[in-house]
C-alpha cells in the first residue's frame, strides 16, 4: 500500500518536477552561456592588442623598404623569425611559473664565471620589446610579456631598484643575481621603451600599470644612468658621475635616440632634450674627428678631461682589446641611430649614417657576405671572419635612409633572413629579429603625436586625478573639437582647438586642477601635434 501511495505521489509530481528540472537546466545553461560570453568579452578586451602585428608603419618621407618582396612576404618572414626566436630563447622560470626570461647562453655566450648564467638585462629588454611588438601574431604575447615583466621586477639593481640587475644564473636550483647586483643601461632603456609599447598595446588598467612602471624606470634612468651635469648616457648605475675611470664613459650602442624622444614625450622632463642634444653632438664630433671616411663609431668612448670631447676608449678599458674599435657592441649602432631618423625624422646623424652606408657598400663591393666581424675606425678589418648577422642585420636598417641603397637593401634582406636561427648565436638572432621588424615596417612609436595619443594621455590623467574639476570638461571638449575639425579636413580649425587646449591648461585660475607633471606632458604633446599638422 505504501508502495502504491508512493508510486501515486511520484506519478503526480513527475511532470512538475520534470518541468522544474528543465527550467533549472535551461536557466543554468543560459546563465553559463551569458557568463561565459561576458567572461570572454572581458578576457578578449583585456588581452587583445590595440596595435596588432603587422602594423605597416609609414616612416620618414624618402626612406625605403625592400621592394623585391611583397609586404605580406615580409610580414610572414618576420612572423617565422619570431616563432623560431620564441622556441629557442623564451624560457619559463622553472621555480616561478609566472615568470619568463630570455635565455642567452646556448653557445657559451657567458664567457665569464659563472658558466651557469642564463640571461642578462640586455636580452631581457630585447624580449620585452619583441613580445609587445609581435602581439597579434602571437595570441599569448601578453602572457609572455607580463611574465617577463615579473622576472624583471624580481631582479632589481641594489643601487637603483627601479633598474634591473644585469645578469642572472641558476646556482643550487635557484635563479640568483651574479657579477654585481647592478644595472646595464641598454637593458634598462629597452625595458622602459617596452613598457610604453605595452601601455599602448594593452592599456594600463589591468594587473600591471605599464605606463606608471615605464615612468618609474624612465625617471630612474635619468637619475642613475645619465650624467647629471653633462647629460651624456653613462654605462650603468654603478658608474658614478665623479669617477674619472667609468663616470667619463659612454657607449655608442646605447645611443637609442628614438627611445630618448619617447621618454621626453611621456615624462615631460625637458632634461631629455639635453640628453638627445648631447648624444647627437657626440656622434658628430667623433665622426668628424676619428672616422670621417667610414662613419664608424667605437664600442666605448671616454671624455677627455682637458678638452671635454669624447674619444675612442683605450684597449681593455672594460671588455676587450677592441674597446676603441667598431666591434661587437657597436655592431648595433646602424640600427640604434637610424631608428630615430626613420620614426621622428630627426636628421642630425644623417651625414654619419650616409657615410657609414657608402663605406660599407664600398668595402664589401655591395655584397653582404663580405661584412666582417669588426673594423678599426679607419675601415681596416679586424678579422677575416664574416657572416655574422649581429654585424650585417643592423646595416639593413641604415640602408633604409636613401633610395640609392635600394638594391643593397634588397640584398641585405635576403642575406639576413636566409640565415638559420638554429645555427646562430643569441646576440645575432635577437638583433636580426628586431632589425627585420623595423625593415618590414612593423616598428612603431608609442608616443607618436596623434589625437588618439592625446586622448589616451588625458584619460589617464583624469582617471588618476591628475586632471580634475572644471578643467576636465574643458580639455575633453577641446580635444573633441580638434578631432571633429581634423576629420573634416579643417586643419587650421583643428590647430586652433589644440591651441585652446593649451590655453586652458595654462589658465592661472585652474592650476589647482592639474599636476605639474601632467601639465608638462600634455603641453609638450599638444605642441608636437600642432607642429605635425603645421608641417
Amino acid at each position: 500500500m505504501e508502495m502504491v501511495v508512493g508510486k501515486r505521489v511520484t506519478g503526480k509530481a513527475r511532470h512538475a518536477i520534470s518541468f522544474l528540472i528543465m527550467l533549472f537546466l535551461v536557466f543554468s545553461s543560459f546563465t553559463n552561456l551569458t557568463f561565459a560570453k561576458s567572461s570572454n568579452k572581458v578576457d578578449i578586451g583585456k588581452d587583445t592588442p590595440k596595435r596588432p602585428f603587422p602594423q605597416h608603419v609609414t616612416y620618414t618621407e624618402g626612406t625605403i623598404k625592400p621592394n623585391h618582396v611583397s609586404q605580406d612576404e615580409m610580414d610572414a618572414t618576420v612572423a617565422r623569425l619570431y616563432d623560431e626566436w620564441k622556441e629557442r630563447y623564451l624560457r619559463q622560470n622553472p621555480y616561478d611559473k609566472d615568470q619568463y626570461y630570455v635565455f642567452y647562453n646556448h653557445n657559451g655566450e657567458s664567457t665569464n664565471d659563472p658558466r651557469e648564467a642564463i640571461t642578462v638585462s640586455e636580452a631581457h629588454g630585447y624580449g620585452m620589446m619583441i613580445t609587445a611588438l609581435m602581439a597579434g601574431h602571437d595570441p599569448k604575447a601578453k602572457n609572455y610579456y607580463d611574465g617577463l615583466y615579473r622576472y624583471f621586477r624580481a631582479h632589481p639593481s641594489e643601487i637603483n631598484p627601479q633598474l634591473m640587475a644585469w645578469q642572472q644564473a641558476i646556482i643550487n636550483d635557484e635563479i640568483v643575481d651574479v657579477n654585481g647586483i647592478d644595472s646595464a643601461l641598454d637593458g634598462d632603456m629597452d625595458i622602459a621603451y617596452s613598457l610604453l609599447l605595452a601601455d599602448k598595446q594593452w592599456g594600463s588598467d589591468g594587473e600591471i600599470n605599464y605606463l606608471k612602471q615605464a615612468k618609474l624606470v624612465i625617471d630612474a634612468i635619468m637619475e642613475s644612468e645619465v650624467h647629471q651635469t653633462d647629460y651624456y648616457l653613462k654605462l650603468a648605475d654603478w658608474a658614478a658621475d665623479d669617477s674619472k675611470t667609468y663616470g667619463i664613459a659612454t657607449r655608442p650602442s646605447d645611443f637609442m635616440l628614438q627611445h630618448l624622444q619617447a621618454y621626453k614625450m611621456i615624462s615631460g622632463d625637458e632634461r631629455w632634450n639635453k640628453v638627445i642634444d648631447k648624444t647627437y653632438s657626440i656622434i658628430n664630433d667623433v665622426f668628424a674627428e676619428y672616422s670621417p671616411n667610414t662613419g664608424l663609431l667605437p664600442d666605448f668612448l671616454l671624455k677627455d678631461l682637458d678638452t671635454g670631447k669624447f674619444k675612442p676608449a683605450h684597449a681593455w678599458f672594460l671588455e676587450s682589446s677592441r674597446d676603441g674599435d667598431y666591434y661587437w657592441n657597436s655592431s648595433r649602432v646602424p640600427w640604434r641611430i637610424t631608428t630615430d631618423y626613420l620614426v621622428t625624422g630627426d636628421d642630425r646623424a644623417i651625414a654619419q649614417l650616409s657615410k657609414l652606408n657608402s663605406w660599407i657598400r664600398g668595402t664589401t663591393a655591395d655584397n653582404p657576405v663580405n661584412i666582417k666581424r669588426g673594423y678599426k675606425l679607419d675601415g681596416t678589418q679586424l678579422s677575416n671572419n664574416a657572416g655574422d648577422a649581429a654585424f650585417s642585420a643592423p646595416f639593413t636598417v641604415s640602408a633604409m635612409i636613401d633610395e640609392a641603397n635600394q638594391q643593397w637593401l634588397n640584398d641585405l634582406w635576403d642575406y639576413n633572413v636566409g640565415k638559420e636561427t638554429a645555427k646562430g648565436a643569441y646576440f645575432a638572432n635577437n638583433i636580426r629579429l628586431l632589425s627585420m621588424i623595423i625593415v618590414s615596417g612593423n616598428w612603431w612609436s608609442p608616443t607618436a603625436p596623434s589625437l588618439d595619443h592625446m586622448n589616451n594621455l588625458l584619460e589617464t590623467y583624469i582617471t588618476n586625478g591628475e586632471v580634475n574639476g572644471p578643467l576636465t570638461n574643458q580639455l575633453t571638449n577641446s580635444l573633441k573639437q580638434a578631432e571633429h575639425q581634423y576629420v573634416n579636413g579643417q586643419q587650421k580649425q583643428a590647430i586652433k582647438a589644440m591651441e585652446d587646449f593649451i590655453k586652458h591648461i595654462n589658465n592661472q585660475g585652474l592650476q589647482k586642477h592639474i599636476t605639474i607633471d601632467s601639465k608638462r606632458v600634455l603641453i609638450l604633446n599638444a605642441e608636437a601635434l600642432i607642429q605635425l599638422w603645421t608641417d
